[in-house]
């Protein structure tokens, strides 16, 4: 049986799960940038990036900002469908055939889920009137997360 078969029979995740998950990303993924600003406090002699003489620094180290984000989710999406996070709920995002995300499916669908996440959340409150439990930035990027079985 191929794996797009086999995962069509799981359940979509709903918001709260979703959330759950998110939250816990979020504490991981503000963890690792805590860590990348400490790792720049040397260099600036303790003073902020966004500030006097190291703000031309800033556009730069916002960019990295943004790449850690992008490895953090990308990384493991590509890999097994699941972040650290997302583990611990038993979710898994995929394509809708059941296939991993590739790095275009990635940026697509974390520029999604930002819009999503800028209008107040809209994208995934959409999942408690989609008929199918799709946020957006799923619709968007023919995806979907799914709830994983407990393992026995």
């Amino acid at each position: 049986m191929t794996e797009s078969v086999s995962t069509e029979r799981l359940p979509s995740a709903g918001v709260l799960r979703r959330l759950g998950a998110m939250f816990y990303d979020l504490l991981l993924v503000v963890a690792v940038l805590i860590v990348l600003t400490s790792l720049m406090l040397p260099l600036t002699g303790g003073e902020a990036v966004t500030v006097g003489p190291y703000s031309k620094w800033r556009h730069g180290f916002q960019l990295l900002e943004l790449v850690v984000i992008i490895v953090y989710f990308g990384v493991p999406w590509t890999r097994s469908g699941q972040t650290l996070g997302m583990q611990a709920w038993r979710l898994r995002v995929e394509r809708e055939d059941g296939a991993r995300l590739g790095w275009s499916d990635v940026i697509k669908r974390l520029a999604g889920a930002t819009v999503s996440l800028v209008l107040a959340f809209a994208g995934y409150w959409w999942i408690w009137i989609d008929r199918d439990k799709l946020a957006w930035h799923d619709r968007w990027t023919r995806t979907r997360v799914v709830v994983l079985p407990k393992r026995a």
